[in-house]
């Protein structure tokens, strides 16, 4: 069986028992919190565990190395509506130690692309369209500086109320200690 089969079996049962109900909430943020983060895996139920957050309490944008990368892209467009439409009223960056992206290869992930079979073709469309892959995928030396850096890009957002603190920690995957990094009060 294929793994959507296996998700799509679970859903089937969980529906049909019921189990959704102990999950409903409203869509609006109890402890009025955005969070953005990484998607490592261990921290999907260590970080609410870690931070005494339970579902309802916050929205969580999940990207690669918990990075605000553009002041005009998705996840600072998440930030927004969930500051002007979702009620949030603070705003919290977390890294993490041990990150997938702290010192990611671009070289050596371009390959992959190319192995994986993407013509060379494609990739070089979008050299001449103006976008520098080896950029575009670069990480980072240190999260603290990462950190840093998503918090300063939100903070100075032309479009974030001055009123909006802008928190920035690192958490470790092993034991679910928080380091502060910024404290946006």
């Amino acid at each position: 069986m294929q793994l959507l089969d296996n998700i799509l079996e679970h859903n089937k049962q969980f529906v049909e028992n019921k189990e959704y109900e102990k999950f409903q909430t409203t869509k609006l943020p109890d402890k009025r919190m955005v969070i953005v983060t990484c998607m490592d895996t261990r921290l999907i139920e260590l970080l609410p565990k870690a931070m005494n957050v339970k579902n309802g309490d916050v929205k969580i944008i999940k990207v690669a190395g918990g990075i605000v990368t553009h002041p005009f892209g998705s996840v600072m467009r998440s930030i927004l509506v969930a500051v002007y439409e979702l009620n949030a009223n603070e705003v919290c960056i977390i890294g993490h130690h041990d990150c997938g992206m702290s010192n990611i290869n671009s070289e050596s992930l371009l390959e992959k692309i190319h192995i994986r079979g993407v013509p060379q073709e494609k990739v070089d469309t979008l050299k001449y369209s103006g976008i520098d892959l080896r950029r575009w995928f670069e990480g980072f030396s240190s999260v603290e500086e990462s950190v840093r850096h998503s918090v300063e890009m939100v903070d100075k957002h032309p479009l974030l109320p001055e009123d909006v603190p802008v928190h920035g920690l690192v958490i470790d995957p092993s034991t679910g200690l928080l380091d502060v990094v910024v404290k946006g009060y």
